[in-house]
């Protein structure tokens, strides 16, 4: 099995929230996991407002950066998604962001590990396996 996963299902895991267990359980199953490259950005981004509302302290942003980068084995291009990305927010009419998610899961016939609701609601509409 492929996983993909994005940077909500990430937190879910580093936080250990309610659906870690869960997730953490596609991670150990999957013989790959992937995301797209934007994945480094976003997830950065995360916890730098985590660090700059006080939750979490630098060091630990910083760990919690390295232990989400290193749950993917392979991160696509965005060179190569990003038409697909952007037709399918047009026709979903949702986030281009969350559409590489999609794309890169649906291209690898794989399971998208998130807790975003929206998306999880679009990609099931669109047939592409979720774990919320």
């Amino acid at each position: 099995m492929i996983g993909a996963i994005d940077v909500c299902g990430t937190m879910e895991i580093l936080l250990q929230k309610e659906k870690s267990e869960k997730f953490g359980k596609i991670l150990q199953e999957a013989t790959l996991i992937i995301a797209p490259d934007l994945y480094i950005s976003e997830l950065t981004n995360t916890l730098w407002k985590y660090n700059r509302a006080n939750i979490l302290a630098k060091d630990e942003c910083i760990q919690y950066i390295k232990d989400g980068i290193n749950y993917v084995d392979k991160f696509i291009d965005s060179k190569e998604l990003w038409q697909e990305a952007f037709s399918e927010g047009i026709n979903n009419n949702h986030s281009i962001y969350d559409m590489f998610y999609m794309v890169v899961t649906r291209r690898n016939d794989g399971i998208l590990i998130t807790n975003d609701s929206v998306l999880a609601m679009i990609c099931k509409n669109n047939n592409i396996q979720i774990c919320y």
